[in-house]
């Protein structure tokens, strides 16, 4: 069984209760997802956000294991309004809600996000500020949708008194946030040399990515990340700010025990350098984002290893580190050119 995971509107859950986090040894000791395999019961159990798993391939792992859901009524709203010629419309917009996060009873931060996956935000949230180690063992995660509040309980004790009075806000949208000794962290991880990246998976994951239904198509005024392997991609979460949508994609990965060294990490968002700090951090070897890049990001690159692609588009592309891991070995007349009804902000 897929563990933790159910239907939104599953009014138990909407009430507070434990999500099926509470068992023994929790996700920590729980099935693999994905890259083990996905039995067909698991596929038809659906996810939290409403998106159902797909059918994996021979080799065990899955394409779009858990994708976004724009059909979900509790994230886009209709509104009424005129256009540039005063003529009436009814517009698609996304709805953004605060969701305050607590660790063993300490609140941590609110954030504002769309709420899909309120339960991998939270782990991924606290395991990218270094809160929960790789060892830590989540006991419950707890979500309560009319209190807006989700909690962690682990079995460890954490005190981070100190650490949270180092926070730094970000780039990021929906007002992001570090803490101060997330370089520790950075500095001691050593990416996969062993990683490339094939031109011809980039061309076909920049397709697959933007043709896949989402709540940008539907609405817009959302960030997307996606976590893919070879041309896969496996995971794909949507969010207000792409630190949300990051950070979704890394509780995922830690509650299912998923390795991100093999992996390719694509975003919608600016390749600053909190974007690379969190890709480092999940230990994923090549980031790609459809947007640009900040200095301090490719500084940040090039310190690791950490290849950075940007301006990823149709068929065009440019890497400013690690280029090594790069394999050209696509014709780029077998690339099309980015459809203009695909193109996001910035692309025009």
């Amino acid at each position: 069984m897929f563990w933790g995971i159910r239907d939104p509107g599953d009014q138990d859950r909407r009430r507070g209760r434990a999500c099926g986090y509470g068992l023994s040894g929790c996700f920590r000791q729980g099935p693999v997802l994905g890259e083990q395999g996905v039995s067909q019961s698991d596929n038809d159990s659906g996810a939290s956000g409403g998106s159902p798993l797909t059918a994996v391939y021979a080799d065990g792992v899955g394409e779009l294991v858990v994708k976004p859901n724009p059909d979900d009524p509790r994230l886009t709203e209709k509104v009424p309004g005129i256009d540039q010629d005063g003529s009436p419309v009814i517009a698609s917009v996304t709805v953004e809600r605060p969701l305050t996060l607590f660790l063993n009873g300490r609140e941590i931060v609110t954030m504002m996000t769309i709420c899909d996956y309120p339960e991998y935000l939270a782990v991924g949230y606290l395991v990218n500020q270094n809160m929960l180690r790789p060892d830590d063992v989540v006991t419950a995660v707890e979500f309560d949708d009319d209190l807006e509040v989700v909690v962690v309980r682990t079995e460890r004790e954490t005190n981070f008194e100190e650490k949270l009075k180092k926070k730094t806000l970000t780039s990021g949208c929906a007002q992001g946030t570090v803490f101060g000794d997330v370089m520790e962290k950075f500095e001691s991880v050593k990416l996969a040399e062993s990683a490339i990246i094939k031109t011809s998976w980039l061309f076909a994951l920049m397709k697959k990515i933007n043709t896949a239904p989402s709540l940008y198509l539907e609405a817009g005024a959302i960030h997307g990340c996606v976590l893919c392997k070879d041309d896969r991609p496996l995971l794909y979460m949507e969010d207000v700010g792409r630190h949300n949508a990051v950070d979704k994609i890394a509780g995922f990965m830690f509650l299912h025990g998923w390795t991100g060294r093999d992996k390719i990490f694509y975003t919608t968002g600016r390749l600053t350098s909190e974007m690379v700090i969190k890709t480092v951090q999940m230990e994923i070897p090549i980031l790609v984002s459809r947007s640009g890049f900040t200095a301090w990001g490719v500084d940040l690159a090039n310190q690791v290893g950490l290849t950075l692609i940007g301006r990823a588009k149709g068929r065009r592309f440019i890497a400013l580190a690690g280029q090594d891991r790069i394999e050209f070995d696509a014709d780029h007349g077998e690339a099309a050119d980015e459809p203009l009804e695909l193109r996001r902000k910035g692309s025009r």
